[in-house]
């Protein structure tokens, strides 16, 4: 198989959608990038794959453009560097900015991108090869035994990665077989090459812990998680393809970057001279200052084998990643202040939180107020300045998505759990509000926390209600407020979505008000249906007697008390 080539540029293995007629088609990287706004949307097995492959796609598109503008023209500062280290003689920061801008709006007017991403991907094409001499994501026998152990060379037949195991539809390690997988037996272990090579790009982003082999380092580490596995990713998503590309291709990185401001020389994977370089600047572990170099990064030395019948054997040795702590060179994900050392981490989702949808942690998407210590996901902050520069519509709907491989919270494995999909459609000027006075995200905040107290309220009369029917209270008003929950995340995300700048705040906070108490008087008297005669019947208490209608009472009563709602 050493013989043979498979060509991402040139060959089929990129899933999308086709807009015109919603059929599946796959696609090389050279025709995904000349007919983006044909597509509309990427579409492997899963939607965490289709991110780590969005990641790939936007390496080489902030690549290119941070190189030539949207004519194909070298910029002024890299006219003698054409691959993008600056001339500091030629460069400054206002004009680099307002040029990359210009680009941005150039290629969003266009509506497609130029021949400078195919001239890219052709001069580059040997490192797009999925065999050959720079195997693409992997590394050649020859470098990975002298990156390795002796013991964990390729000949020792150690160190292996089934496809079942990078496959996170399946996920099964060597040790506990994946019951509900959607394959069974011997095909877990097959996949075509396409598939497989959508796995080897998403894996190298969602690793597990599971495997133990390791590079040989002078000093001692763990083998990590992939990195986006450690992040909570938030993305735009667009009405096309080749939108969803646009409105995350941050081309300038100066909303990055909190000291003084120049153009990064773009360092994606494929362009670092060997596997030896790049295995030696992770063990330096420097945290890419450099979108391309991070939205590349690979968390796996992997080799793969081929036999006489084709079928591989993966090779997998852990490499070192760099902290997390205040990488705010990565756009796509929340943070959260550690109390403990006072810096900024990512804010993993977690099993516990599984049930929480994007809105109800709104304040962690964007910032409300100049007081709080929250430090707004990158890609937010790219798409307040294309709106303050007028690169898009004010009353654009922007969609915040979010994909997030939540791990089985076993230290040891790390294995996926569940895949978690959710989203939130805000007008760009209702989200970026430059209202001083009445700014709509307070209002929206604001809104949340109050229903996030009529949540509790109704936490309290579920807890009643355990109580009255002498049940474990805690897990059973846990699951009552869950379902509770659930009725409110459509009803609150259309209110959200059909928000705009110009609207009467009052007027429209009044209406999810009494929306919201439509909707918890609903779910009560669902309850009050399905009631029984000990339901009726009740308890003592403390208070006094404690049955259905009492505690429905108090429910109705802490309504009235937390709504405030005019008399009609």
């Amino acid at each position: 198989m050493t013989s043979k080539h498979f060509n991402l540029t040139t060959e089929p293995w990129i899933k999308v959608i086709v807009a015109k007629d919603n059929q599946e088609e796959t696609v090389s990287l050279i025709d995904l990038f000349k007919h983006a706004k044909d597509y509309r949307q990427l579409a492997g097995e899963m939607r965490s794959q289709d991110l780590a492959i969005l990641r790939l796609l936007l390496a080489i598109l902030t690549t290119v453009y941070s190189r030539v503008d949207g004519h194909s023209n070298v910029y002024e500062w890299l006219e003698n560097n054409p691959d993008g280290i600056f001339d500091e003689d030629e460069f400054d920061p206002d004009d680099s900015q307002d040029n990359l801008q210009a680009t941005w709006q150039t290629l969003s007017q266009m509506g497609h991108f130029t021949p400078a991403v195919t001239q890219y991907l052709e001069k580059y094409a040997d490192r797009f090869d999925f065999f050959g001499d720079h195997p693409f994501y992997q590394v050649t026998a020859a470098d990975y035994d002298a990156l390795v152990p002796e013991n964990k060379r390729v000949a020792a037949n150690k160190g292996q990665v089934a496809i079942k195991q990078m496959n996170r539809q399946v996920s099964e390690s060597g040790n506990t077989p994946s019951i509900f997988a959607p394959k069974a037996g011997h095909a877990k272990n097959e996949l075509p090459l396409d598939e497989l090579i959508r796995w080897v790009i998403a894996y190298q982003n969602f690793t597990g812990v599971t495997d133990k082999t390791k590079i040989v380092t002078d000093e001692k580490f763990s083998n990590s998680a992939g990195w986006i596995y450690r992040i909570n990713p938030v993305y735009a998503k667009g009405q096309s393809l080749f939108e969803t590309l646009m409105l995350n291709l941050i081309l300038d990185d100066s909303v990055l970057h909190d000291t003084d401001w120049v153009p990064k020389q773009q360092k994606p994977v494929w362009e670092c001279p060997n596997s030896r370089d790049y295995v030696q600047d992770r063990i330096n572990a420097v945290v890419p200052d450099n979108l391309a170099e991070l939205y590349t990064t690979w968390s796996r030395l992997l080799h793969i084998e081929w036999d006489k019948n084709d079928e591989p054997t993966i090779f997998s040795a852990g490499l070192p990643i760099f902290d997390y702590d205040g990488a705010f060179i990565e756009p796509m994900t929340t943070w959260r202040r550690d109390k403990k050392t006072n810096e900024y981490r990512p804010a993993v989702k977690g099993l516990r939180s599984l049930g929480i949808a994007m809105w109800r942690n709104f304040g962690q998407y964007v910032k409300v107020n100049d007081t709080d210590d929250v430090h707004a996901p990158g890609m937010v902050a790219w798409l307040q300045l294309l709106k303050q520069k007028s690169l898009i519509d004010p009353e654009k709907t922007l969609i915040l998505n979010s994909v997030a491989l939540i791990s089985d919270g076993n230290a040891t494995s790390q294995s996926p759990a569940v895949e978690v999909v959710d989203d939130m459609q805000l007008q760009a000027d209702v989200l970026f509000d430059d209202e001083k006075a009445d700014r709509w995200p307070v209002r929206i905040e604001d809104a949340i926390g109050l229903t996030q107290t009529i949540g509790t309220d109704y936490y309290h009369f579920a807890t009643d209600l355990g109580r009255i029917r002498n049940l474990d209270v805690r897990p059973f008003a846990s699951q009552m407020s869950a379902k509770f929950y659930e009725r409110l995340n459509e009803p609150f995300n259309d209110w959200l979505a059909g928000l705009k700048a110009d609207d009467d705040r009052e007027e429209k906070v009044l209406a999810w008000k009494r929306e919201l108490r439509g909707i918890v008087l609903d779910a009560a008297n669902e309850v009050m249906q399905n009631s029984s005669l000990r339901d009726i019947k009740g308890i003592d208490s403390d208070h006094g007697p404690l049955n259905i209608f009492t505690a429905k009472r108090h429910l109705l009563y802490n309504l009235k008390v937390h709504l405030e709602l005019p008399k009609e």
